[in-house]
């Protein structure tokens, strides 16, 4: 599994024109799924995402949690992080996982960051999204399991 993290102002998501999803400040994820995750590995990276300290404390250092600034998820579902160049430069995904297993495993990892305490709002599986957002920092952690 591979997560993008962008620290976020706001970000949104539209599919056919209408927004689906839409936050203020916290993190804009891109979820990338490959054969080989679990339920196990979307706990531990949900984990882990919750507890990333990339927000400013009083004192301007990046030392505080996502709960700890009242954040938000845009979590948004990613096959191209799988994408494969080393035949060319046209990208082949054959280590992306199919729908029939990523889709419910990102269905899980958005129940679990929710679980968490934190607000999550959602792209829709499949769907050609257009996304928007006002990276702030900018921060953008690339995380994997």
């Amino acid at each position: 599994m591979k997560l993008v993290v962008q620290r976020v102002k706001y970000a949104s998501v539209k599919v056919d024109n209408k927004v689906v999803g839409k936050i203020d400040q916290g993190f804009m994820v891109l979820v990338g799924i490959t054969d080989t995750d679990t339920k196990d590995t979307c706990d531990q990276l949900a984990d882990k995402l919750i507890k990333l300290r990339v927000f400013d404390d009083e004192n301007g250092v990046m030392n505080n949690d996502i709960k700890s600034v009242n954040g938000k998820l845009l979590i948004i579902s990613q096959f191209t992080l799988y994408a494969d160049l080393t035949k060319g430069n046209r990208p082949s995904y054959f280590k992306a996982a199919k729908g029939e297993i990523s889709k419910p495993l990102y269905e899980y990892f958005c129940d679990k960051c929710q679980s968490l305490g934190i607000d999550v709002e959602r792209g829709i599986f499949g769907a050609d999204m257009k996304v928007e957002l006002l990276n702030d920092g900018p921060v953008t952690i690339l995380m994997e399991k």
